[in-house]
């Protein structure tokens, strides 16, 4: 749904492909960019967007934070309408006998690091210098990438599945992602790049992949063992579903639905943790994962098995907070309206 300025109306129920969006009275229409401001004739009631104060951890090793404080990952969803497709959403992802599955954690041997996705900082002042070949290049950013023997691999350098590359420039605080990332002996090749600025709230564009089925990023979705520690998490958290929607909703930019039955979730559909979840008889580390769910919800990424949520690669992450997660029932999720939030369909800012 494109989002227009129409002065004390309110807009109706509209279609896009097989989704319903459900009703939004639009108060205001901003700059992808720059969203601390907004025009409208005088006879509108205009909503004005404070600039937001950070409130997200820097990533460890840099001077960056993960996106501006308006990105539409750190935005509260706890007071947004459910979904008119909620029921259906969780009935086709298996929400009634499915629990949340952290994959990340200790490997125990079953792999040379534990299971999750890894970040490599580079702190070069040196520019990326390695080209890469990609599988999906016309939706890729074909630009060099600070990649190298040094770079962390999802699931190690031997691993199969995803081998997704997650590196932060330190100096520059751009984002680099890859796919199917290997060093081969004609040089580095990978199924699809992605590169982002962490102060830009600059979308892909429409219909462009990115290192996941999403065309979202992937970094800012990850749990990390260093924001629990310090006692909140501000962002959604990433998770697939094993069957999407062939389509996608704002801030995702790519679907690679099976389906074009609309009972199934697009990519980029958000669901919180219910508000009445009981969060008492978990321990207070637990606690700060499961106030985050209710405040910033979960966002569907990719697809895979469901109700699969995604950390980072880290020996620190203890087996029995893992095994907490476990006992969360994904009955004790809705999906959530969240076109209120949306200021442009090509940015990730997001209204407060």
């Amino acid at each position: 749904m494109k989002i227009v300025l129409i002065p004390r109306m309110v807009v109706s129920a509209v279609t896009v492909g097989a989704l319903a969006v459900s009703p939004t009275v639009i108060a205001a229409a901003a700059t992808a960019a720059t969203p601390s401001r907004v025009a409208a004739s005088s006879s509108a009631q205009v909503r004005v967007l404070q600039p937001t104060k950070p409130t997200s951890k820097k990533l460890p090793g840099t001077n960056c934070r993960v996106f501006p404080a308006s990105s539409v990952w750190h935005a509260d969803i706890s007071t947004l309408p459910v979904h008119p497709r909620s029921a259906q959403w969780l009935a086709n992802t298996d929400a009634g006998s499915t629990d949340l599955h952290p994959d990340f954690g200790p490997s125990f041997g079953a792999q040379p690091v534990p299971y999750g996705i890894p970040i490599t900082v580079v702190k070069s002042k040196k520019k990326p210098s390695a080209k890469v070949r990609f599988g999906y290049a016309d939706e890729s950013d074909r630009v060099r990438y600070p990649l190298s023997r040094s770079t962390k691999i999802e699931g190690g350098w031997n691993a199969g599945g995803d081998r997704h590359a997650i590196v932060v420039h330190a100096k520059t605080c751009k984002l680099y992602e890859t796919w199917d990332t290997r060093l081969t002996g004609s040089g580095w090749y990978a199924g699809s790049g992605a590169v982002w600025s962490l102060k830009s709230n600059r979308l892909r564009p429409a219909g462009w992949t990115s290192a996941d089925a999403a065309g979202l990023p992937i970094l800012p979705g990850l749990l990390r063992w260093d924001e629990v520690l310090s006692g909140k998490v501000d962002h959604a958290i990433r998770f697939t579903v094993g069957r999407t929607h062939n389509s996608y909703v704002w801030p995702a930019r790519h679907r690679a639905g099976a389906t074009d039955d609309p009972t199934y979730p697009p990519m980029g559909a958000r669901f919180r943790l219910k508000a009445s979840f009981n969060i008492a008889g978990y321990s207070p580390r637990a606690q700060v994962i499961l106030r985050a769910m209710k405040r910033h919800g979960m966002v569907v990424a990719d697809n895979g098995s469901d109700w699969y949520l995604q950390g980072t690669s880290d020996s620190r992450w203890p087996n029995g907070l893992i095994s907490e997660l476990k006992r969360v029932p994904a009955s004790g999720f809705e999906a959530v309206d969240s076109a209120p939030l949306r200021i442009s369909s090509n940015s990730g800012a997001a209204h407060r």
